[in-house]
């Protein structure tokens, strides 16, 4: 199994918090542990076995180019204007290497182990989240405030990582633009499944995999849920705290 990575290191409309606060403009190119923040999953991925080559994609490619030109098996590529268009983008190219293996260049704290773990268990589905649990992040970093998808017998939390088997998932791409503003307010995903499927989830009747079943069968794909062991793959960096947690865990402070 050799998949493709692709690192999202897009911007989203507007002035972004974190790189401003760095005096900058782009937040892939925020410093964190003495080099830009984008190289960190970029040399995790390429220390992967299952990685055959990586793609960084962003609308702003010149600084992006320059972070990253040392690494070989490394192509910065253009984005669109969401994830959705970039994505769908990638679906309908003919020139696409599938696997692909998606992530964020904010996922500073990535590491190969990581990276084969999610490979090794999504490989054969046609779309794999990966997420961590709140009791395991919680005991590696007790008051760390992340959002909790919370569901029958456990709470959740994205690891932005995300596998994607073959063209045919263009049809999941196209939900997730339906509710993509709206990404991180989990009644918006569930509603999509029907109104009973809502209530259940409200009333944490539901377990996730419950939910994951429901949603291969609405979708005819295979979708799988990934549980990653490293607590640390729930940890993006999205904020001035987020960053400031980041450089303490790199540190061995934290």
């Amino acid at each position: 199994m050799s998949a493709t990575a692709i690192v999202l290191a897009g911007e989203r409309p507007g002035v972004d918090p974190l790189a401003a606060h760095f005096g900058g403009t782009v937040k892939a190119l925020v410093p964190l542990g003495g080099e830009s923040m984008v190289r960190r999953p970029v040399r995790a991925l390429l220390a992967s076995p299952s990685i055959a080559a990586v793609a960084v994609l962003s609308q702003e490619t010149a600084p992006i180019r320059k972070a990253v030109a040392d690494f070989d098996r490394v192509e910065v590529r253009v984005s669109g204007a969401t994830i959705a268009d970039t994505m769908i983008a990638l679906c309908n190219d003919p020139a696409t290497q599938w696997p692909l293996l998606v992530t964020t260049a904010d996922h500073a704290l990535l590491d190969p182990g990581m990276v084969e773990e999610f490979a090794g268990r999504a490989d054969g589905a046609d779309v794999a989240i990966g997420v961590v649990q709140k009791q395991r992040l919680e005991q590696r970093l007790p008051g760390s405030e992340r959002t909790w998808l919370n569901f029958r017998g456990e709470s959740v939390t994205g690891a932005n990582l995300f596998w994607l088997g073959s063209p045919k998932v263009a049809k999941a791409v196209e939900l997730w633009r339906s509710v993509e503003q709206d990404r991180k307010k989990a009644w918006r995903v569930i509603a999509l499944l029907g109104p009973v499927w809502l209530a259940m989830a409200a009333m944490r009747l539901a377990g996730l995999d419950d939910l994951v079943a429901r949603l291969s069968v609405r979708l005819g794909l295979k979708v799988r849920i990934v549980r990653l062991t490293n607590p640390l793959a729930g940890v993006d960096v999205d904020s001035v705290a987020d960053h400031a947690l980041a450089e303490s865990i790199l540190a061995g402070r934290a």
